[in-house]
């Protein structure tokens, strides 16, 4: 067993697990964060995306022990004071989501395409960058345009 403490969404916490625990495991089954998704285990679908010291990672993929010391950020840390993130809201309005699965890893994936890329993104940008997120509902149109939109919100 390992003890990890880790900032997540805010928050400092100390979860033992095992030497062997994915991020996604623990962020799901010891803090009950269950916003981010667990949709392949072989990081092909993006679903478990979330930001870690920023940066888009694929939780399936990265040790709960190799994210000690560090700060993570679920879907459930972007609404505030019961406001959705602009991201959030663009998705809704746009109709980038279906059955909502793949939602998560892709606003994370959004937020963070925009963090580094600015809030001026063109429909190539955004499908080169969303390359690592698979949805199974729709032709990513409605997708492309949540994120354009939610990009010049933010």
């Amino acid at each position: 067993m390992t003890t990890v403490a880790m900032t997540v969404n805010g928050k400092a916490v100390s979860v033992d697990s095992e030497d062997r625990a994915l991020l996604v495991e623990v962020l799901r089954e010891k803090l009950n964060l269950t916003g981010t998704h667990v949709g392949c285990d072989t990081s092909q679908c993006g679903a478990c995306v979330v930001l870690v010291d920023g940066v888009a990672v694929k939780s399936c993929t990265m040790l709960a022990a190799q994210a000690d010391g560090s700060t993570v950020e679920t879907i459930e840390s972007l609404a505030k004071n019961g406001e959705l993130h602009p991201m959030q809201v663009a998705f809704n309005e746009n109709h980038g989501l279906q059955c909502g699965f793949c939602t998560p890893g892709m606003i994370m994936t959004a937020v963070d395409m925009v963090r580094r890329r600015g809030k001026t993104l063109d429909d190539t940008t955004i499908r080169h960058e969303l390359e690592g997120n698979i949805c199974r509902c729709t032709g990513y149109v409605n997708i492309v345009k949540a994120i354009k939109a939610g990009a010049t919100r933010m």
